[in-house]
Parts: C-alpha cells; structure tokens; sequence
C-alpha cells in the first residue's frame, strides 16, 4: 500500500521543528510549525495550502517571512492556524514591512488566519491588495477539537501547556484509497490527475452510476465508466494514516491526558524528546518533555511508529543517548498485545 501522506521533518534533531507533508498524486502539502523553512525548496513551498502553528516561538516561527516572501505575487491562498494571539503576532510580521506598491501585483495573495482558543476559531483574511489591512471582521466557529474538515482528511487540536497556550496536532485520513496499478494496465487506463478526481468522487459520497471522465493509455481518446464499476475494478480501499505531532509541552497531568487523547493510535507520531530524564530537572524548568516521556507517552498512545526531535544543543553528539532512552520507554509502556514497531530516527531522511 503506498500511502496518501509522506510525512518529513524538514530539519534536523537538533535544529528547528518542523514536519512537512506532502501528498501522493496531488500538488499539495500541509506544514506543521514553521521553524527555519530552508530546507524546503521553493516548489515543495509553493504546495502548502495549510500551515499549523503550534506558538510562536521564534524557533517556531521565524519560517513566516520565507513564505510571505514565495506567495507574494502569486495567486495563492494559504490557511494559517495557531494559538491565542496568532493574530497579534502574524500582523506584527506584517506590519515591519512597507506595502505601498502590492496594487501592482496581478495576482492576488490571501492569508486566512485562524486563532484556536478556548472560546472558538477566530478567524481573519488580510489581501495583499489591501496592503494586509483586514477590511472585515472576524468570523467565529465553535472549537470541538477539529479545526479542518475536508471531505477525505481532519486535523485536530489539542491546547496544551507550555507556559503559554501551544497546539498539538493530528491529521487523519478518512480512508485510504489504493490503486491497483496492474488493474490499470489491464484496463488501458493511465496513471495521472484523473485518479484525483476519482479519490474525490469517492471521499464525497458520490452515487456509484455517476460518470467518470478517464483519458485512454495509448490514445487521445477518453473513456467513461460508473463510479461504482471503477472502484471494483481498480481500487481497494483500507483504513485511513493518522499523523500526530506534538512539541514543546511541560510533563502535567492535563497534558499528557491531552496528548494521549491526541496520538491514539497514530500510524506516525512526531513527538519532542528535549532532554534526557537524568536532567528531568531541567526539562521541568522549561516545560519540555524527556526523551523517557516521549517514549512513554508513545507506547501507552500505541502509536505504530514515532520520531523524536527538538533535542537540546547539550546533547551534541549524543543523539543515539535520547533515541535509546525514548526506545526502551516505549516498549516498556507498549500492552502485551501490541506490537513494537521500530523507532524512527530523529530528523530528516
């Protein structure tokens, strides 16, 4: 089965947090946090359509300024989310620079800016063309734990405590559609952005006799066949990826009920590891999780599989000190009938 999300950190252990996400077959890409961003070339950039801010801290959002700077003059519409006062900080990146000539632009740049709190989704749109002035205000939706809904995917938040409010994530899959390549070849029909609609057409519940435009594989011709015919014939379809993603949270009772709620049997969880636990002191102190935490945390989540990452500078070289110590936590804590899986290395591939 090849999967529908390709989840990667974007820098290493020890640097910014970051986890990008592309999509199979589509030109589109979710980010979580946006630490330092270069890493990320230009094109795997431009795919972001949503962006999730755990806080901003500058380690978490000093990336802003690298997007702002790529969308610019582009037709380009980008879904920002982040905690209280999200609002407040990404208008005070806007407002340190000049915007006296963006009516030139031809194409129009737009940022929709959601706050998750407690009380609701407060959500802003700032136009380039309005020099980044919202010209209407907010709007509010009520916070039930999701904050993004589409026909095949959710991401849900979890506020969590890190001396300010700051947002743990997951993003689920409805279900999975897997193409049977060799069911294609049979058919004559090619692989392309035809599939994408189909996956559409499936992910809204659409009537099995609804028609399906499919181009021939060794023609200009194109076919037509019945939603319902299609799926038969081409596709299995198996439970859905579940991607979690947790950072900067202080080791409380509140939050690791949240977190434990927010990593339920995630295929993948992106978990931080700040410290090892013979400076569990220290990580109190800063609100951090060990690296025995993370593991923990993991295991008792039953998390197939996880990565840890934002280690301390003071572990230099020791890398293989908080992998090793997160491992043995997490089949320590794992249920005699779950499986281990192995533990993803910290970092980028």
């Amino acid at each position: 089965m090849r999967p529908s999300f390709h989840p990667r950190l974007i820098n290493g252990p020890f640097d910014d947090p970051g986890l990008f996400v592309p999509f199979f077959f589509e030109k589109r890409a979710l980010l979580f946090d946006l630490g330092d961003a270069r890493p990320l070339d230009a094109r795997d950039i431009l795919k972001i359509s949503h962006v999730f801010v755990s806080h901003t801290h500058i380690d978490h959002f000093i990336g802003f300024d690298r997007l702002l700077r790529l969308f610019l003059g582009r037709e380009k519409t980008l879904h920002l989310y982040g905690p209280e006062g999200i609002h407040r900080n990404v208008q005070g990146k806007l407002s340190g620079y000049s915007w006296n000539l963006v009516g030139n632009y031809e194409n129009l740049f737009i940022l929709h800016v959601s706050e998750v709190a407690p009380s609701g989704i407060h959500t802003r749109t700032y136009h380039c063309w309005d020099r980044f002035i919202p010209k209407a205000p907010s709007t509010t939706a009520p916070f039930t734990g999701k904050i993004l809904e589409e026909a095949s995917l959710s991401v849900s938040a979890e506020i969590l405590d890190h001396g300010i409010p700051c947002l743990g994530f997951a993003l689920t899959e409805r279900f999975h559609v897997n193409i049977m390549k060799e069911r294609l070849t049979e058919l004559g029909l090619p692989v392309g952005p035809w599939l994408g609609r189909f996956k559409k057409a499936l992910f809204e519940d659409r009537d099995p006799d609804t028609e399906i435009d499919v181009p021939a594989l060794d023609s200009r011709e194109t076919r037509r066949f019945r939603l319902g015919e299609l799926t038969a014939g081409i596709a299995r379809i198996t439970p859905g990826q579940k991607i979690a993603y947790v950072t900067d949270a202080a080791w409380t009772p509140s939050n690791r009920e949240r977190i434990l709620r927010l990593a339920a049997d995630a295929d993948q969880l992106f978990i931080e590891a700040a410290f090892l636990s013979a400076d569990g002191e220290m990580a109190e102190r800063k609100l951090h999780l060990t690296a025995r935490q993370a593991g923990e945390l993991a295991g008792e989540a039953r998390a197939k599989q996880f990565a840890i990452f934002h280690f301390s500078p003071r572990y230099t070289d020791r890398a293989h000190e908080l992998n090793d110590e997160a491992a043995a936590a997490y089949r320590g804590s794992l249920r005699d009938d779950d499986r281990a899986e192995p533990l993803l290395a910290g970092g980028p591939p």
